[in-house]
């Protein structure tokens, strides 16, 4: 629209659709109560005019940064898709009830959760990817902790804290992998190096979780009930230990790092096929789940709210919502604005500890108003790493900080990709399970207090500073005989 010579962005440029966005969503959240969807992209369109009008941008390069933006949510959008179908074909095929039928016998509300949290970690360690964790076992499990009584906020937060504990440390998850990639760090090193943020939130979260189940272990649980939804489930289903081998060979084609997508898919193919031979459902019930999902109509209440889930239609508000972050972040990238709110923040940044929390402000931020944790990691990890040699820090403490605010902080946004993908596939309502995120919200804490005490902060040598060799000083030789080199 405009040809004029660009003018660079300013802060008080960045703030306007800022403040807009935070206010119109409070407005929207809290008092509307209406989806964000119309204010994200509303947000994207004022960002837009205020780089259009004021800062002689071109529509068409904004436009082009959007599309690009998109493009890099694309891979999630299908994964998210794939998941929606093997829900569906999960439970009628009888996967999902097998799962909770078990759990239910096995598992009592006071280990419940401690029991959850380290299930789920050790499942994402393997697979390196916190959303197969939650599509799979951790599906089952806030089924199994309904049934025992337990609300689905908490179940959910030991659930997503240990997914995202497991993807956090796993070499096979993408953003272990990119945030070294970005700060200038191994993997190995940078693995090793959130050990110190990453054990004492999760030995706290396990003890959190362990004494809020112990409220839980002393009430009053009825036995009626519970063998109530036993025997309804199974009325409606054929239950096997059979039935597990499917979720069990997915897991194994997660941890040979088979791709997700169409490993997802055939999951949610050897379900309709399970389903079709062994619980008898018609081809027309089976392609009925994958595009509305399942209806279950038991007469039991738990039961039906239990299995009434998955299809593509389930989905397509959390796509729509995704794709209206994203389009505003990439229009807030592609103009500058977002570097320049970054860059606001770092300038304040005068210490070891005041740089650390600025890197975890930062990642935060850009997960509210980019909608994306892969840019949360990849803004600031090209921002701060020069900062970060320049202070004499090695670039492992950046990685680990990045992955501290950036990975675990974007499943606590609802709009963020991956909130909007928990939400949608644990069936949550927003904001209620963060507090029970614990791992999740404790790591950026850590972080920062030890960025004040400088604990574990690693120092880059001489050599890592100047990017010199350093070779040392040859000895003096006098009368054959060495002496200490001059100071």
């Amino acid at each position: 629209m405009c040809t004029n010579k660009a003018i660079q962005p300013r802060f008080y440029h960045a703030l306007i659709p800022v403040v807009f966005l935070a206010a119109a969503l409070g407005y929207t959240q809290y008092y509307a109560k209406q989806p964000p969807h119309f204010i994200l992209f509303a947000s994207g369109m004022i960002a837009a005019a205020v780089a259009v009008f004021w800062l002689k941008q071109k529509w068409s390069d904004l436009q082009q940064g959007m599309i690009e933006s998109i493009k890099m949510s694309l891979e999630p959008i299908i994964i998210l898709m794939v998941v929606s179908m093997v829900i569906a074909t999960w439970i009628v095929s009888g996967i999902v009830p097998a799962m909770i039928f078990y759990g239910l016998k096995v598992l009592s509300p006071g280990i419940f959760l401690p029991a959850s949290l380290i299930m789920c970690a050790i499942v994402s360690m393997a697979s390196g990817s916190s959303w197969t964790t939650a599509a799979t076992i951790g599906i089952a499990l806030m089924a199994i902790g309904y049934g025992l009584g337990i609300p689905q906020p908490i179940t959910a937060g030991a659930v997503i804290s240990g997914g995202y504990m497991g993807d956090k440390l796993s070499p096979f998850s993408e953003t272990t992998n990119l945030a070294p990639a970005m700060a200038g760090s191994k993997l190995v090193e940078h693995i090793r190096h959130m050990m110190y943020t990453t054990l004492p939130a999760f030995l706290i979260a396990v003890i959190l979780f362990a004494i809020i189940g112990s409220r839980y272990s002393d009430a009053y649980l009825s036995t009626e009930n519970i063998n109530s939804v036993l025997n309804v489930m199974q009325q409606k289903f054929v239950i096997s230990p059979f039935l597990l081998v499917v979720p069990a060979i997915i897991l194994y084609m997660v941890i040979k790092k088979f791709p997700a997508i169409p490993g997802l898919f055939i999951g949610a193919f050897l379900g309709g096929l399970v389903a079709f031979f062994v619980q008898k459902a018609s081809l027309s019930d089976i392609l009925v789940a994958l595009q509305s999902g399942y209806k279950c109509t038991s007469g039991n209440v738990v039961v039906d709210s239990l299995m009434s889930r998955g299809g593509l239609e389930s989905m397509l508000s959390t796509i729509a919502l995704i794709l209206c972050a994203i389009s505003f972040g990439g229009i807030m990238e592609k103009s500058g604005m977002l570097s320049v709110l970054a860059n606001g923040i770092l300038k304040i940044a005068k210490s070891t500890g005041q740089l650390i929390a600025a890197t975890v402000i930062t990642p935060l931020l850009v997960n509210v108003f980019a909608g994306d944790q892969y840019i949360a990691i990849i803004i600031p990890g090209r921002m701060f790493k020069s900062a970060y040699v320049a202070r004499g820090l090695h670039p492992k403490n950046l990685s680990r900080t990045l992955e501290d605010s950036g990975t675990l902080l974007s499943p606590l946004i609802p709009w963020n990709s991956c909130g909007a993908f928990m939400i949608a596939t644990l069936g949550l309502t927003p904001w209620t399970y963060v507090p029970y995120c614990f791992l999740n919200w404790l790591c950026p804490i850590i972080a920062i207090i030890y960025g004040f005490t400088g604990y574990s902060i690693a120092r880059l040598n001489e050599e890592e500073t100047t990017g010199k060799r350093v070779v040392p000083a040859e000895p003096d030789v006098v009368d054959d005989m060495e002496v200490e080199p001059a100071a």
